[in-house]
C-alpha cells in the first residue's frame, strides 16, 4: 500500500472519483462526509494524508483542519490538502492559516493531486524515518563569485545528489529578493515560502515542516519570498534561527545565496561549516574571487572553510586551472564539467538534471562532487546555538 488517505467530502460524486483515482495508485481510502466523522476517523485510522473539502455541512473544513492541528501531539503532523471550488486568494490564505499544507481548486487534474500528495507524504514520512539516527546537521553555503557562474544550478543539483546518497537534505533559497528555485524546479508561485515561517510567533521544527515544500526528487525546499518587497520581512535573526532548527532536522542544509555581502548573507557565511565559492575561469571572475578571498580573510574564517568550485572546467577560456590557482594563491578543490546544452535544457524545463538525467556527463560530475563532500569530516556547529546571530 502507498498509504492511507482520509477523504472528507459530502459530494458522493467527488468521493467516488477520488476513491477510484487513489485506489488505482495503491492507496487505502477511508471516507467521511462531515466534520465529526472526519475527526473520529483521523484519530482511529491514523491516515497518511487528509483530502479535506472546505465546505462541509455544519462545521466546515477550515475548522476541522484547525481542530486537528490543535489536537496533534508533539512530533506528529498529518498532511492536509484542502479542496475547494473557491478561487478567491483570501480563502486560500484562510486554509493555510487553519493548518492546511496545500490547497487545490476544483476541478483539478488527478495527476496534479497525486503529485502534491506524494510530495507531502514523502516529506513527513522522511522526518519519521530519521528517528534513531541523529541528523548530521551540516550547513553548506553556495556563493557565486559573480552572477551567471551557475551557483544556483550547482546548489540545486548537489542537494539532489546528496539525497541520492541516502542523506536527508533541505535546500534553502537564500536569494531572498530574486530567488530562482521556483523556476528552476518548476514550482508555482503560490507555494509557501520563508515568509510564512518568519510571520509565525515561534520557530520550531513543526512550523518549518508545514512551510517546507518537497520536490519530486525527495529534497525538501525552503523557498524565497514570492515577491522582492516581501524579502524585507526576513531578518538576520530569522535566518539564523531557521538554519539552527533545520540543522537539527537534516543531514545537510544547502543554502544558495547571492553575491551581496549584506547582513543576512554574512550571517549565513558565519554559521556555514563550509562555503563553496563557485567560479569560472575568466578574468572578471578571478578578480572577484580574489576580493572574496580577501574578505574571508578579514572576517577571520578558519583556513579551509572556503572551498573553490570551478564550474564549466572544460570550457575553453584561455586560462587553465594551474594558472587560475597561481593567480588566486589557493587551490581549486572541485571541478564541474561543462555541458551547456544539458544545463540550459534543465533550466528551461524546470527539471534539474540530477533528477532527470543523473547519468549524463554533467550528472556524473556533480555526483562525484557530492560524494567528495559527503566524505569530508563534519565541523562542530557551535556557532548555530541560539542567541549568536549577527
Amino acid at each position: 500500500m502507498a498509504g492511507k488517505v482520509l477523504v472528507v467530502d459530502d459530494d458522493a460524486g467527488v468521493q467516488r472519483l477520488l476513491q477510484q483515482t487513489l485506489r488505482a495508485e495503491g492507496y487505502e481510502v477511508v471516507l467521511a462526509t462531515e466534520a465529526a466523522e472526519a475527526l473520529r476517523l483521523w484519530q482511529s485510522e491514523s491516515p497518511s494524508l487528509l483530502l479535506l473539502d472546505a465546505t462541509l455541512p455544519g462545521v466546515d473544513g477550515y475548522d476541522v483542519a484547525a481542530r486537528i492541528r490543535g489536537a496533534e501531539t508533539a512530533g506528529k503532523h498529518v498532511p492536509i490538502i484542502m479542496l475547494t471550488s473557491d478561487r478567491d486568494v483570501s480563502q486560500k490564505v484562510r486554509a493555510l492559516r487553519a493548518g492546511a499544507d496545500d490547497y487545490l481548486v476544483k476541478p483539478f487534474h488527478p495527476a496534479e493531486l497525486l503529485a502534491r500528495m506524494k510530495a507531502l507524504i514523502a516529506r513527513f514520512a522522511a522526518g519519521e524515518s530519521l528517528v534513531g539516527r541523529p541528523p548530521m546537521g551540516r550547513v553548506h553555503a553556495y556563493y557565486g563569485a559573480k552572477g551567471g557562474v551557475g551557483t544556483t544550478t550547482i546548489a540545486i543539483n548537489t542537494a539532489i545528489a546528496l539525497h541520492s546518497l541516502d542523506r536527508s537534505v533541505v535546500l534553502v533559497d537564500g536569494n531572498l529578493q530574486f530567488g530562482d528555485h521556483r523556476v528552476f524546479m518548476d514550482l508555482a508561485n503560490d507555494r509557501k515560502s520563508i515568509v510564512d515561517a518568519v510571520n509565525a510567533p515561534t520557530m520550531d521544527s513543526d512550523l518549518l515542516k508545514g512551510v517546507l515544500q518537497t520536490h519530486e526528487s525527495g529534497v525538501d525546499l525552503l523557498l524565497a519570498p514570492p515577491s522582492p518587497e516581501s524579502a524585507d520581512l526576513v531578518t538576520p535573526a530569522h535566518m539564523h534561527e531557521i538554519l539552527r532548527v533545520l540543522a537539527s532536522m537534516y543531514d545537510y542544509v544547502v543554502v544558495d545565496i547571492d553575491k551581496r555581502l549584506d547582513e543576512i548573507n554574512l550571517m549565513v557565511l558565519d554559521v556555514a561549516e563550509t562555503i563553496f565559492a563557485v567560479m569560472t575561469a575568466d578574468l572578471s571572475c578571478l578578480k572577484n574571487v580574489r576580493l572574496v578571498l580577501g574578505t574571508m580573510g578579514h572576517l577571520g574564517y578558519a583556513s579551509g572553510k572556503l572551498k573553490l568550485v570551478l564550474n564549466r572546467s572544460n570550457a575553453y577560456t584561455g586560462i587553465n586551472v594551474k594558472s587560475a590557482e597561481g593567480a588566486l594563491r589557493q587551490p581549486i578543490e572541485y571541478q564541474i564539467v561543462n555541458e551547456y546544452r544539458g544545463a540550459i535544457s534543465a533550466l528551461n524545463t524546470g527539471a534539474p538534471f540530477m533528477a532527470a538525467k543523473a547519468d549524463s556527463v554533467l550528472g556524473r560530475s556533480v555526483m562525484d562532487f557530492a560524494r567528495d563532500i559527503d566524505k569530508a569530516p563534519a565541523v562542530s556547529l557551535a556557532q548555530l546555538q541560539p542567541g549568536t546571530a549577527r
